[in-house]
Formats: C-alpha cells, sequence, structure tokens
C-alpha cells in the first residue's frame, strides 16, 4: 500500500480542523471580549530506516540516513490573548480591562468563572450580572433611584442616588490573571474556567501587579483580524488541495501497477 496516501489523509484531516477555527474566528468577529484560537500542528512519528550517523565502512559515517515521515496532526488550539480594539459607548455598565486581568463572574453552582467581557447589566434584584443574568464575584448591588453610576479605574464602583449630595461606594470589582491564560478551558458565552495548565488565579485590584486599569463606558471587541484570517483561509485551501492532489496521485499510481502487473 503507498503510505502517501496515508499522510496525505493526514494533512487533509488536519487541514479541515486549521479550516474550524478559521471559521470559529470569524464568526465572533463582533463578539465583546472574543480571543481569537490558532490551530498549532505537529509531524508524527519518523519511520527509521536508516539511522543518521551509521557506519558506512570502517572509516565513514553515513551523513544523514532515512527517515520516513508519517504525517501531521494538531496538537491544540491556542487563544491568543492579546487586545482586542477599544469601542466607546454611552452605556454606564460598558467596562473595559486596558491589559492584562479578567472579570470574576459567578455561577449558579458557586463557581468562580472568567471573562473580558464587561458589557454589564443589572438583574431585577439590583445586582450587577454579566449578559447571561449571572452576578460579579463581588456582588455589587445598587440603590433604587440611582440616577448615576460611576466605575473608577480601579474598579471602585460608586452611585449618585437622588435625594442624596455625596456619591455612595457600592463596592469593587476586582479582577485576576493567571500565569498561562491560554490554559484556561473555554466555556463558551464568552466564559473560561480555570485549569491545571493556566495555573491558580492571581486576584488583585485593576491597575495594580501588571492587571489592567478599567476604562467604563468602554467596551472591548474581538482580537481578530478579517484580513489575516482571510490570508490565512486562502492559504488552508491552498494545502487543502495540493493533499488532495497526493492522493490523487497515488491513487493513479497505485491503479498503474495493478493494471500492468
Amino acid at each position: 500500500m503507498n503510505s502517501a496516501l496515508w499522510v496525505s489523509k493526514t494533512g487533509l484531516a488536519a487541514q479541515d480542523l486549521r479550516m474550524t477555527t478559521i471559521s470559529n474566528n470569524l464568526a465572533n468577529v463582533s463578539t465583546v471580549g472574543f480571543k481569537k484560537d490558532r490551530a498549532v500542528f505537529e509531524d508524527l512519528f519518523y519511520q527509521v530506516q536508516r539511522q543518521p550517523g551509521t557506519q558506512a565502512d570502517e572509516l565513514n559515517q553515513v551523513p544523514s540516513g532515512i527517515q520516513v515521515g508519517t504525517g501531521v496532526r494538531i496538537n491544540g488550539t491556542q487563544k491568543e490573548f492579546t487586545e482586542g480594539s477599544f469601542e466607546t459607548t454611552s452605556n454606564q455598565l460598558d467596562v473595559a480591562i486596558a491589559g492584562q486581568g479578567f472579570f470574576q463572574i459567578e455561577s449558579p453552582d458557586g463557581e468562580v468563572l472568567y471573562t473580558r467581557n464587561g458589557q454589564l447589566q443589572l438583574n431585577s434584584e439590583s445586582l450587577i450580572v454579566n449578559g447571561n443574568g449571572l452576578p460579579l464575584l463581588q456582588n455589587i448591588a445598587v440603590p433604587e433611584n440611582t440616577t448615576k453610576i460611576a466605575i473608577g479605574t480601579d474598579g471602585t464602583v460608586t452611585a449618585v442616588v437622588a435625594g442624596d449630595a455625596a456619591p455612595v461606594e457600592l463596592g469593587q470589582i476586582l479582577t485576576v490573571n493567571f500565569v498561562n491564560p491560554a490554559g484556561l478551558e473555554a466555556l463558551g458565552g464568552n466564559l473560561y474556567r480555570a485549569t491545571a495548565a493556566s495555573g491558580e488565579a492571581i486576584e488583585g485590584v485593576p491597575g495594580e501587579d501588571a492587571l489592567g486599569e478599567l476604562q467604563q463606558f468602554t467596551v472591548e471587541g474581538s482580537n481578530v483580524s478579517v484580513v489575516d484570517e482571510m490570508v490565512s483561509m486562502i492559504a488552508v485551501q491552498r494545502a487543502y488541495e495540493m493533499n488532495a492532489k497526493v492522493v490523487s496521485a497515488a491513487d493513479e499510481m497505485l491503479r498503474f501497477i495493478n493494471q500492468n502487473i
């Protein structure tokens, strides 16, 4: 059996998965706080038919040997946590992290999840929540008759309440960082979960200890570049076509042997 068939088959499968990754990036080009993925390739094991450095005779060694590759596979998909573009809004609960860090979200079962999406809202209990109704870990509640909410660069949340001359401090939004953010588990809904690969969450005040400051009236867009993804998509198409041509060529070789021997 022609081994080129199986090698090119692994190439087709790898390029197909890479195209899936690119399509997901493009689909989320307008998703606030989305971080793009990239596919990481690695070659498969080699069939060593002659070891490099083998003695050719008593005095000479073979310089390179014979090593035949068996294909390629996707080793992983990696999140790239570079900053997206910032957009100014008129919503006082829109907050972006200018730099490193994640907001902490409390799930219904009490687990702490993490997000870069700062499109916050109020629920029926006047708690500050995300778009899915999950509250910030700090459980900040906004009083009734609040006319204005201010969020400082250090996460301090204050409110102007009708009838009160001075602003009322409601709490402070703390952010976290990870040794390896790429190791976070993506859950969908703009949420991530810590894993052994990401390390433990390191909590701090925004603007301190390498954590980014908060910017009110701002949202962080996706870090997907449409141009880059389109170029990558063309490269994937061409690589897929070349692997398909190898399958066709290997099939022609086998057909020739079958018909002439």
